[in-house]
């Protein structure tokens, strides 16, 4: 010690007793707490992409995550209690004011699934770099950390999730995807007067070979016979005809002749649109005012045109049906579907494409026990019958034959029937409820008297025997398999096998018994057309990838990819008169598909 200058002993001290000590902070519960915040995160999407484990895992991780953390702080940290009120005001402050500022497409899902796990994971870093600063420093700079993980947040806008709950964000201030589109949208010329209204009303159009009438085809089984193309996309790919953008929506196309329909959202307007096949030059668009968005798919009509005698009948996403002359557009009648029966507006929209049939047009609209489809007469749009229970559903009527007997198919979250398509009379029933979860993909007829049930998250598919004697019918089922499980993704059958996704998976399946034959990944939560002369299967990725799959239950065998469109892809493809037609909710494009001479059949 120097006698000298005592101070100079007593002075650090001095200021050590001035400086306010760091607590005693316990952190590694905290740092275990996140760990397994995103193991339970990440891991079931590593596991099971795309499902329903997944997704609860995304959803309930954060929230287990927060309430650990909160249980630490409270009782396990060792600081203060006046510290551990202080750090818990800040971050629920923080919390509660800047998630005011957020976008209205984050939701409360947004919030829980991105800024929450982000939040709690700054508050951890913050602690476990700063341990040598003292308190009053570090409790500020948390502070701060809360007010800078909520607020990047407010910054953002969700612009939607793909099929493995991927987000794309963009900020806030940017436009759109959609305002872009209607930026650059110029209307079309207008369209030269019929000197004779008459004589252009006295032809109709009407269907003819090689048309795609609907959605997923003549048959609703997205088959497609008579077609052979060339499988060396190497040295003779598809051309592109033409490419376009176009509205959001989830509508696939309808083709007759030249004619080509879809659906779009055109800002405030849902827009019926006309193409040229030849040209993708717009003929004409038949507008109304409604607009449906969620925050998953985001803005747009997701039903397909249908096309019978002349006619185009629309369903759009708030529930208007339409029916419209398919040459010019023209408006013939329209009705609410939501008001006639009384339906709740679904969660993902009204998605049901129309089915004609015996003169009415029906439509699964999800409304209450007795009124879940609708069937209005085709000339004037009159009320004929309403039948079927399940509102949790987003399947199309489907015209079949079971038992002899045509009748309209239809799958909701409840069950499997069959009604008269003149009377709208439940001709049978089998029960499946899946318990508070979607069902969506069409139901797939297998011979006289077979048809495939397909439900989604785990709950499997069955094979069921419908017949009927002497006017009674019965159900039975022939066998019940969990290797592919269906959501959105439609099945297609194939000789003595079944084809579809499983998720992001894509499978084949063994009629005889549901047994798997293999599985492939690589498309995403794609669509899938059959080339049954050649034993292909056309599947368009959710990247937007055409890809050509041998429908072999040997193996999977890719045997040629190319890429069609940007940005994700749910639509279904169709093809017509040799073109090969595809859209998202961004841009569309028509390819003219090879024909191999030398693989053609006699």
């Amino acid at each position: 010690m120097d006698a000298a200058h005592p101070q100079a002993a007593v002075a650090p001290a001095s200021e050590a007793a001035a400086r306010p000590a760091s607590p005693n902070l316990r952190l590694w519960p905290a740092v275990a707490i996140v760990v397994l915040m995103w193991t339970g995160y990440y891991l079931p999407g590593y596991l099971e992409p795309g499902t329903f484990t997944q997704f609860m895992g995304l959803m309930w991780s954060p929230i287990v995550g927060a309430l650990l953390m909160l249980l630490w702080w409270l009782f396990l940290s060792r600081i203060p209690w006046k510290e551990r009120l202080i750090g818990l005001a800040g971050l629920a402050a923080a919390g509660g004011v800047l998630s005011l500022l957020y976008h209205p497409s984050l939701g409360t899902m947004g919030i829980v699934i991105y800024t929450l796990p982000v939040a709690l994971s700054a508050w951890m870093l913050w602690l476990a770099v700063t341990g040598s600063l003292v308190w009053p420093a570090r409790r500020l700079g948390m502070i701060a950390v809360f007010a800078v993980a909520w607020g990047y947040f407010a910054l953002l806008r969700l612009d939607g999730l793909d099929g493995n709950f991927n987000s794309e964000t963009s900020f806030r201030w940017q436009p759109t995807k959609e305002d872009a589109f209607l930026a650059a949208r110029t209307p079309p010329p207008e369209a030269p007067k019929n000197a004779d209204p008459a004589a252009e009303a006295a032809k109709p159009l009407a269907l003819m070979p090689g048309d795609w009438p609907g959605f997923r085809g003549p048959g609703r089984d997205a088959r497609v016979p008579g077609v052979i193309v060339g499988t060396d996309w190497q040295a003779q790919p598809p051309k592109e005809i033409w490419r376009r953008k176009v509205g959001p929506g989830w509508s696939s196309f309808c083709v007759v002749g030249s004619y080509l329909y879809t659906q779009e959202q055109w800002g405030e307007e849902e827009a019926v649109v006309c193409y040229e096949t030849e040209t993708g030059k717009q003929r004409w668009a038949h507008t109304d005012p409604a607009r449906f968005t969620e925050v998953v798919a985001g803005p747009g009509p997701r039903a397909t045109p249908t096309f019978f005698e002349g006619r185009l009948y629309t369903l759009g996403a708030t529930g208007v049906l339409n029916c419209l002359d398919a040459r010019t557009g023209a408006l013939v009648w329209s009705k609410d579907t939501k008001a006639d029966s009384g339906a709740k507006l679904p969660q993902w929209g009204f998605s049901a494409s129309p089915l004609v049939a015996k003169g009415v047009v029906s439509v699964y609209v999800a409304g209450p026990a007795g009124k879940a489809v609708l069937g209005y007469g085709i000339e004037k749009g009159d009320l004929r019958w309403s039948a079927g229970k399940g509102e949790m559903a987003y399947v199309s009527t489907q015209l079949s034959a079971l038992g002899g007997v045509e009748q309209i198919l239809t799958a909701t979250d409840d069950s499997l029937f069959g009604l008269d398509p003149e009377s709208g009379k439940e001709l049978w029933t089998h029960a499946w409820p899946t318990k508070g979860m979607a069902r969506v993909v069409q139901p797939a007829v297998v011979g006289p008297t077979d048809v495939l049930f397909g439900s989604p998250f785990g709950l499997g598919t069955k094979r069921l025997r419908v017949a009927q004697k002497d006017g009674a019918w019965s159900v039975g089922e022939v066998w019940h398999t969990r290797a592919l499980s269906p959501y959105f993704n439609d099945l297609v059958v194939h000789k003595d096998c079944l084809y579809g996704f499983t998720s992001t998976v894509f499978a084949c399946v063994g009629l005889e018994d549901g047994g798997k034959k293999w599985h492939a990944s690589g498309y995403g939560n794609g669509q899938a057309l059959l080339l049954p002369d050649q034993d292909l299967l056309v599947l368009l990725s959710e990247r937007g990838e055409v890809c050509l799959v041998q429908a072999d239950p040997a193996g999977h065998k890719e045997i040629a990819r190319m890429k069609a469109l940007e940005g994700k892809t749910w639509n279904h493809p169709a093809i017509a008169h040799g073109k090969l037609f595809v859209r998202n909710g961004e841009e569309a494009a028509c390819y003219q598909l090879h024909v191999d001479p030398a693989s053609a059949r006699p």
